[in-house]
C-alpha cells in the first residue's frame, strides 16, 4: 500500500483492510511512522516515540474494531505502564517520570486493537486552548503552521490532520476535545460526565467536568470507539445506561427532525470574529437544508460567571497538581512555567467555603441547561469565538510577565484575587474559546462539526451541545452533516508560512 492509499481510509476502513488480510498491521504501522517522520519535524506533534512496544504489537494476533490501527495517545492522562508521562511539564520530562500502570482509558484503547507508538504533546498540565509548552515546544497546524492547532489535546489534533494516524487519543476538561477538532478540520465528541472511564489515578477529575475520547477525521470512527471505551469503571459514582445497538450502529439511522437554538454572541461580551458568524451560517443553512428548525435561543445563564466558576476549579487543580509533582520530584519553581505558577499560586488561595461556593453554581448551570433543553433539543454555537490564533499570540505579554513574578514570592494569592486578576483571566484566557465549559461544568456531551473553511484557509467548527446521555443523538446528527458536506477527504498541505 502507498501513503495516498493509506490516508483515504478511516480507523474502521483500515482495520477492515487488515481483517481481510490486504495488508499486515506491520506495514500499516510503516507508513504511519513514515508519515510522522516526514511532517514531524514541522508540526512537533508528537514528543515520545513508543517504538520497541509498537513493534511487539504489530507482530502479535490482536483484536477488536480497530485491530491493527496505528494510533497516538496524548500525553497527559493517558498513561501507559512503563513509558514515562511528561504532562507537559519541564520537571517530568527531566525526571522521566514512569507510571507502572495502565490509565482505564488506555486499557480499553489498547483492547480495541489500535497499535500505540507515540505520545502527543501537550500545554503543561492541559492548562491552555493552544499547545505550546515551555518543555517541548509549541505544536503548529498542519493548515497553516503560523497557527496553533488549539489545545490542550493539539499534539493529537496536529497529528490526526496531517494524515498520520485517522484518530488519536484526547481529553477534554474545558474544550481540549472540541477546540483543536475545531482548529485542525476534525470531528470531536466530548462525551458525557462519566460515559468513560477516567480511573484509575484520576476518576472523576474536575468532578466529572474532564473526560477522556478522541480527536477523529470521520463520525463512524468516533462512534466505535465510543462503543470500544464506554461503560462503567470499579469505583465510579455512577453506571450509565448504553444504547441497545451501539453508537456505531446507531449511525444507520438517521436523527430525527430537531429543534436547535443557536447562541451566536460571546458568554464574555466580547464581539465574535467574522468568521465565526460565518461558520454559524454555513452550518444553519446546511441545518435548515436538512429539515431541522433552528431559531436564536439560549440558556438563561451569566457566561462571565461560569467563566470565573471553572477558572476558579482550574486553579486549583493547577496547585494540586504542581504540588503533587513538586512533591515526587523535588522540582525546583523554575521547572513550571511562569502561568502555571500563578494559576497554582491563586488556586492556593481560595478558602474551602469559596471553592464550595463556585462548585454549588454549577447546579444552577445544569437547571438552566435542563430548561433550555426541554424546549430544544440541541444548542449550537461557534466552537471558536475567532480562527485559530498565531503561535506566541496567546502568550502572557512580557510586562504581565515582570508584574506576576514579585506577586508570586508573596505568602498568599489573595492579593491576586483581591487584584481582580480572575476576571481578567477569565477574558483573556477564554476570550476565544468562551462557549466550550458549559458542557464540562454541566457534564453533558458536547461536539465539534468541521463544516467551514475560513477565505484564508484556516477551519473554523461549529459545537453542538446536547442533553445528558445524548451521545447517541450527537454522532447520528454528524454523521448525517458528514453525508451533506463531507469533509473527510479534505487534507491540509502543510506549509511553513
Amino acid at each position: 500500500m502507498e501513503y495516498s492509499e493509506y490516508v483515504r481510509h478511516d480507523a474502521l476502513g483500515l482495520a477492515r483492510l487488515v481483517a481481510e488480510r490486504q495488508i499486515q498491521p506491520s506495514e500499516l504501522l510503516a507508513l504511519a511512522r513514515g508519515r510522522l517522520d516526514e511532517v514531524n519535524p514541522s508540526l512537533n506533534a508528537v514528543i515520545r516515540r513508543m517504538d520497541t512496544i509498537a513493534d511487539a504489537r504489530a507482530a502479535e494476533q490482536v483484536d477488536g474494531a480497530f485491530a491493527g490501527v496505528p494510533f497516538l495517545i496524548k500525553d497527559l492522562f493517558q498513561d501507559y505502564a512503563g513509558v514515562p508521562s511528561s504532562n507537559g511539564n519541564a520537571a517530568l520530562k527531566r525526571t522521566g517520570d514512569t507510571p507502572q500502570a495502565h490509565a482505564e482509558i488506555t486499557r480499553r484503547f489498547i483492547a480495541s486493537g489500535v497499535n500505540i507508538f507515540g505520545k502527543t504533546n501537550t500545554p503543561e498540565f492541559g492548562s491552555k486552548g493552544v499547545t505550546e509548552p515551555q518543555a517541548f515546544g509549541a505544536t503548529r497546524n498542519p493548515w497553516n503552521t503560523s497557527h496553533t492547532p488549539g489545545g490542550s489535546s493539539g499534539g493529537s489534533a496536529a497529528a490526526v490532520a496531517a494524515g498520520v494516524v485517522p484518530m488519536a487519543g484526547a481529553n477534554d476538561g474545558g474544550g481540549s476535545i472540541r477546540i483543536p477538532a475545531a482548529c485542525c478540520g476534525l470531528f470531536g465528541l466530548k462525551p458525557g460526565r462519566a460515559r468513560v472511564p477516567g480511573g484509575p489515578a484520576r476518576s472523576d477529575l474536575m468532578h466529572g467536568a474532564a473526560v477522556d475520547h478522541v480527536v477523529t477525521r470521520s463520525v463512524r470512527d468516533s462512534a466505535a470507539m465510543l462503543d470500544a471505551v464506554a461503560g462503567y469503571e470499579q469505583g465510579a459514582i455512577v453506571r450509565l445506561t448504553e444504547p441497545e445497538s451501539g453508537y456505531l450502529a446507531g449511525l444507520d439511522t438517521p436523527p430525527p427532525k430537531l429543534r436547535i437554538g443557536v447562541l451566536d454572541t460571546s458568554p464574555l461580551g466580547i464581539p465574535l470574529h467574522e468568521q465565526a458568524h460565518a461558520a454559524l451560517d454555513t452550518t444553519t443553512r446546511l441545518l435548515e437544508s436538512l429539515g431541522h428548525g433552528v431559531e436564536r435561543a439560549a440558556p438563561a445563564i451569566d457566561g462571565l460567571q461560569l467563566g470565573r466558576d471553572f477558572l476558579s476549579m482550574w486553579f486549583v487543580q493547577m496547585a494540586m497538581q504542581v504540588d503533587a509533582v513538586r512533591a515526587r520530584t523535588g522540582a525546583a519553581a523554575d521547572e513550571f512555567e511562569l502561568d502555571t505558577r500563578a494559576m497554582a499560586h491563586v488556586g492556593r488561595a481560595f478558602s474551602a467555603t469559596e471553592y464550595v461556593t463556585a462548585f454549588e453554581r454549577w447546579r444552577g448551570y445544569r437547571h438552566a441547561l435542563a430548561e433550555f433543553h426541554a424546549e430544544y433539543d440541541l444548542l449550537l454555537t461557534p466552537t471558536l469565538a475567532n480562527p485559530p490564533s498565531r503561535i506566541g499570540e496567546s502568550a502572557t505579554p512580557r510586562w504581565q510577565q515582570i508584574a506576576l513574578r514579585p506577586l508570586l514570592s508573596l505568602p498568599s494569592g489573595r492579593v491576586l484575587i483581591r487584584s481582580g486578576i480572575v476576571d481578567q483571566i477569565a477574558r483573556d484566557n477564554l476570550k476565544h474559546v468562551p462557549f466550550t465549559q458549559l458542557a464540562n461544568l454541566t457534564g453533558v456531551p458536547a461536539m465539534s462539526v468541521p463544516l467551514h473553511m475560513t477565505p484564508d484557509g484556516l477551519p473554523m467548527g461549529s459545537q453542538f451541545v446536547g442533553a445528558p446521555s445524548s451521545e447517541a443523538l450527537l454522532l447520528r446528527l454528524g454523521a448525517q452533516l458528514e453525508e451533506a458536506a463531507p469533509w473527510f477527504q479534505r487534507l491540509p498541505t502543510i506549509d511553513n508560512r
